[in-house]
């Protein structure tokens, strides 16, 4: 049995490639948008795609199985368990699968396991070398077991807003774990995200582990009743990035068939003052220092590093034509840029402007723009004075761990939605933990017509390591709920 896990920093994903090496045969699991590597991987082994299949529909990046199976020829397998209110759309391509069937890849098993909670049509697949063995050896667990944590069940609420759902899909999940924890300890969990995905609160960065392991070491398995586990499972989730909901309507639909990701073309300079005016959907992928120290007002400043995909989901609306404003080292690698951004549905990129394009605005008489950075020291005074108001973008979780006495709390990705939240009539300083998310935040208020935006340099740590006066737990009054 040959098996090569893939992994995808940018949404901290993993994705499975089983093949028997007797029958040439082989099956990818969870597969991503980037298709062709699945298909040169398993041609370096001799190997041909003869199945693909998924866990559950995924709400954190757009499913690349239905183009797989399409490419390769390959059967493409989907769930159809679960409410029938949530279920694929377009199954007909495959077939539908339930709870106690078996594929058969050469001479591996691959039994199928319906684990519901993290969402209603979720499937484990049980992984048996049957050349070797007559038990499984692995569990592909998707979202259902992390190592060290668990899916959670609040998706279906909080980003594709199904009320009603969150509990049910917590006392769901309680049972599917009691149930699966009667396999036995060697079974090796591989699980469908590590350590940076927002479909865990608690994911840890290790590949894999065995489910020994994890019932004496993941918190869910330690938890006794029922209740408890509802309780803690629900407590502390990541606010859930906007985009999540539409990659739920895009996978149950089926995502568009890409073909591979194009580099877009490169745009005149003189174009980007122009463009900006109509107010297109430019991001500056600079760095935030050289954003904040000269640029085209109306301009979005996300600095292309590993956070990038994650804050264009939640902060550019999904059909959105986007332009980019890169530095030369980005233009080399341009269509890797536009590779991460289609993982997570933002498919037309318009174009790109090389960041001379800002000179040459600048030269024609366009004037730059500048943001202006206060010291924990200085904010301290000008709030005694009252003369300013303070906005901290960071998570619940951070704010609840402490903040500043008199910011309010507006987390970076509800920040559009609540603008007219923010006090009128004074300087905004915008706040997170160490300047890097508020300096988006000073861009994404400047685009959306908030002029005197501040960004407190070094953020809450500053603060706090200045001996600055913080509180700690949320105030009700001061604070923007979701």
């Amino acid at each position: 049995m040959f098996v090569k896990r893939f992994f995808e920093p940018a949404i901290a994903q993993a994705s499975y490639l089983i093949g028997c090496a007797a029958t040439g045969e082989s099956i990818v699991i969870d597969a991503n948008r980037d298709v062709d590597q699945y298909i040169e991987a398993a041609t370096g082994e001799g190997l041909r795609i003869t199945h693909v299949t998924e866990t559950h529909i995924h709400a954190d990046y757009v499913s690349g199985s239905r183009e797989l199976a399409r490419k390769t020829g390959a059967t493409l397998y989907l769930s159809d368990e679960g409410d029938r209110d949530w279920k694929y759309q377009f199954a007909p391509e495959g077939r539908l699968v339930h709870d106690g069937d078996r594929l058969k890849v050469g001479n591996i098993l691959v039994d199928v396991v319906h684990t519901p909670g993290h969402t209603p049509e979720h499937l484990t697949f049980l992984i048996t070398d049957g050349a070797a063995a007559d038990q499984p050896i692995a569990a592909v667990t998707g979202d259902f077991i992390f190592v060290g944590d668990v899916g959670r069940p609040d998706l279906l609420e909080r980003a594709a807003n199904i009320a009603g759902t969150m509990e049910v899909g917590a006392r769901t999940l309680w049972q599917s774990l009691q149930k699966f924890a009667a396999h036995e300890d060697w079974l090796q969990i591989w699980p469908g995200h590590g350590a940076g995905s927002a479909c865990g609160k608690g994911i840890s960065a290790i590949p894999s582990s065995t489910l020994g392991y994890e019932r004496r070491f993941n918190w869910a398995f330690g938890i006794k009743t029922e209740a408890a586990f509802v309780e803690s499972v629900l407590a502390g989730q990541p606010e859930p990035p906007t985009y999540f909901a539409n990659m739920k309507r895009v996978n149950k639909q089926g995502p568009a068939l890409l073909g591979g990701f194009a580099a877009p073309p490169r745009l005149s300079d003189s174009e980007l003052a122009a463009l900006v005016a109509t107010s297109a959907l430019v991001i500056d992928t600079r760095p935030a220092a050289e954003h904040a120290a000269g640029h085209l007002a109306g301009t979005l400043n996300i600095p292309l590093n590993s956070s990038f995909v994650t804050w264009v989901g939640w902060l550019v609306p999904a059909a959105a034509d986007l332009y980019l404003i890169v530095d030369a080292a980005t233009a080399a690698r341009l269509q890797e840029v536009v590779r991460a951004l289609a993982l997570i549905g933002f498919d037309v990129v318009k174009g790109y402007f090389a960041t001379s394009a800002i000179d040459e605005a600048k030269a024609k008489g366009a004037t730059l723009q500048t943001v202006t950075e206060i010291t924990p020291a200085e904010l301290s005074r000008r709030l005694a004075s009252g003369d300013v108001a303070v906005v901290d973008v960071r998570s619940a979780n951070e704010w609840a761990g402490g903040h500043l006495p008199a910011a309010m709390h507006i987390p970076l990705g509800f920040l559009a939605d609540r603008l007219p939240m923010l006090p009128a009539g004074k300087p905004i300083v915008v706040q997170c933990q160490m300047g890097a998310r508020s300096a988006i935040a000073a861009s994404l208020l400047e685009r959306l017509g908030v002029t005197n935006v501040i960004n407190l340099a070094g953020g809450y740590a500053a603060w706090s390591a200045a001996g600055l006066p913080v509180e700690g737990g949320a105030r009700e009054s001061q604070t923007a709920r979701a």
